[in-house]
């Protein structure tokens, strides 16, 4: 991710105008992919984004046995696993992102051989750790250890005796791990039931894609879902639910530079608590038959308590942006991260472009969070509005990389940004529906060094 790949280069200052449609979730359909591999049966996706991380996982579902048609002009993909063709996965896919811990729940009630998969990645925003799953997948009858292959780690997997069906409590609601408990809940024998599990809407998006595919599942009172064994599937039709955090990225852009953009397919459900913060500052925006219209309705108040959290929380993934376009709010705010621990580094740049910032290691909100009294930076005040200025920009992470877009957009002068392979891997097109709203941006690719001759 260093600098000598491609950059951009923006030239802010200009509001952002008109209408851009937003793109499958990214964390529906890679886990909706994995999860497809519960059958043999054919499934065929709609709305399915054209970005890295569906490249990374469909490159992975391959390489176990599927088989894959995708169109990606039209978003459609088809995709079967007639078998399993292999249950250990290369070690190039040990950094890319996190989605191979859920093979072990999609897989472990299928094939009854020993399941390898490589040490997890993904943004360095946290510890994430994996032991919600490992947990998780043992009440089931699993065996899971971690080994030495040469010099790298792996977690390896059986199920000697089948899965068989449990009661899963979770002590965190993890959306990985709950996921990981479904899949492994469809096969196993008997019923399950998962105790404090993950809502959010990519979560129900799966259950609804399981439910389809021949799962009798259902989500009850107090984050409780329950699932019945399922030996009959069928093929499956499903169309992936709009990406909320891309809506919510363009949405906030759109406020920040006082312009007005109309995101087709925005799901007011998926957005309440966003939207409700969002009026609390006094940022416009119009709930629509199509979408949601953004825009910037005067000079935007702060003085807000915002803290992230679960599903219907304020989502994790909000926070960056909505951070910058604090900077632009008269008055301090305060935000309470209780999700990751590390999610304010990227506050470091800001700081240097102009935001006024300052973090804490105290829990500022109404509660005492996960990482009370352990040393991290997971509280910060802005304050606000700040003009800012533009800078040469290197992106650590996803969500932090839109928030360096939306700041660069901001600025009235010029800002280069790098690691672009992080924005690639979560919005499709970037540049290109930027653009097409009137934002000054050039996606510069690094000159071919000249070889010499004999």
């Amino acid at each position: 991710m260093g600098r000598m790949g491609e950059k951009f280069f923006i030239q802010g200052g200009r509001p952002l105008q008109g209408h851009v449609r937003a793109t499958g979730a990214k964390n529906a359909i890679t886990k909706m992919l994995v999860a497809s591999m519960l059958s043999d049966k054919r499934v065929t996706f709609y709305n399915v984004p054209n970005i890295k991380e569906v490249d990374v996982v469909t490159d992975l579902c391959q390489e176990i046995g599927m088989e894959i048609i995708w169109d990606k002009k039209t978003k459609v993909m088809e995709v079967v696993t007639k078998e399993i063709v292999s249950t250990t996965v290369h070690q190039r896919f040990s950094g890319a992102n996190r989605i191979p811990i859920l093979l072990l729940g999609a897989l472990l009630g299928r094939v009854d051989r020993e399941i390898v998969i490589p040490t997890i990645g993904g943004c360095a925003i946290g510890k994430r750790p994996v032991n919600f799953h490992i947990d998780a997948l043992r009440d089931f009858g699993a065996e899971i250890e971690y080994q030495r292959a040469g010099a790298e780690k792996v977690v390896t997997a059986r199920a000697k005796e089948g899965l068989k069906g449990t009661i899963v409590r979770l002590p965190y609601p993890s959306v990985g791990a709950t996921e990981n408990a479904i899949l492994a809940g469809c096969r196993a024998k008997g019923t399950t039931l998962i105790e404090n599990a993950a809502i959010e809407p990519e979560v129900i998006d799966l259950i609804l894609f399981l439910q389809k595919l021949g799962v009798v599942i259902h989500v009850d009172v107090n984050r409780s879902i329950y699932i019945q064994e399922t030996q009959t599937f069928h093929d499956v039709e499903h169309t992936v639910i709009t990406d909320r955090i891309e809506v919510a990225s363009f949405g906030m852009a759109a406020i920040a530079t006082k312009g007005r953009v109309f995101v087709e397919g925005a799901r007011q459900a998926d957005l309440i608590t966003f939207l409700n913060k969002l009026r609390e500052i006094g940022g416009g925006f119009d709930v629509k038959k199509e979408g949601i219209e953004f825009f910037y309705d005067g000079p935007l108040n702060g003085r807000i308590h915002l803290e992230t959290d679960v599903h219907p929380g304020f989502l994790t993934d909000w926070q960056q942006p909505f951070v910058v376009l604090l900077t632009q709010a008269c008055g301090s705010s305060v935000i309470h991260e209780t999700v990751y621990e590390n999610r304010f580094g990227y506050t470091k740049t800001l700081k240097e472009m102009g935001a006024d910032l300052e973090l804490f290691t105290q829990c500022l909100g109404g509660r005492a969070c996960r990482f009370a009294s352990q040393n991290f930076a997971h509280s910060l005040i802005v304050k606000g509005p700040t003009p800012l200025r533009g800078a040469q920009i290197e992106i650590p992470d996803l969500r932090a990389g839109f928030a360096y877009v939306m700041a660069a957009l901001v600025a009235p002068d010029q800002s280069e940004i790098t690691g672009l392979p992080y924005l690639d891997r979560g919005y499709e097109d970037l540049e290109g529906k930027l653009r097409a709203l009137g934002a000054d941006i050039k996606r510069i690719k690094p000159k071919k060094l000249a070889t010499a001759g004999c």
